[in-house]
């Protein structure tokens, strides 16, 4: 696992916040967001990494975390990327990870992320009729206040 890490870092530089190994078979990677193409394109080209597991986010409260999960051989990288909360865009991976389509979708439906390129945005997963721009993994959302009134009318 030292190994794939030595080959994250060198080629990541400038664009490369932190890397860690931690707990068996996990490599956690963050990335600024300006080198985030670059970074999964390396991981896909540079390291052969082919599967994108899921994309998860996390409302951390002025930003959002996105963390894209790979799976390589035995091993889980989690690629971590931060956006700010009040422009939550990033570019879309779509067309190096096309299975990425369906996590892209996901993240923007419950947590407003935006992913610019990408070919279709529209919902996914939360009833028709939902309100537009509430997003349900946010921390501002509270269930009891949005099932009073907003979901009311889904």
């Amino acid at each position: 696992m030292s190994d794939l890490v030595e080959r994250l870092k060198a080629p990541l530089k400038e664009g490369l916040i932190d890397v860690k190994a931690s707990r068996g078979r996990r490599v956690f990677v963050r990335v600024r967001r300006e080198s985030f193409r670059d970074a999964v394109s390396h991981i896909i080209s540079g390291i052969g990494v082919r599967h994108l597991s899921a994309i998860t986010g996390v409302d951390m409260g002025g930003e959002i975390e996105l963390l894209y999960h790979f799976a390589y051989n035995s091993v889980v990288l989690t690629l971590g990327v931060s956006v700010p909360k009040g422009s939550p865009t990033m570019p879309t991976v779509t067309d190096l990870v096309p299975g990425a389509v369906f996590y892209e979708r996901e993240a923007h439906e419950f947590l407003g992320a935006v992913f610019e390129g990408h070919p279709d945005l529209s919902p996914l997963l939360l009833p028709e009729g939902w309100p537009e721009g509430v997003y349900p993994l946010r921390k501002e959302n509270d269930y009891n206040k949005l099932h009073e009134t907003e979901l009311r009318k889904v």
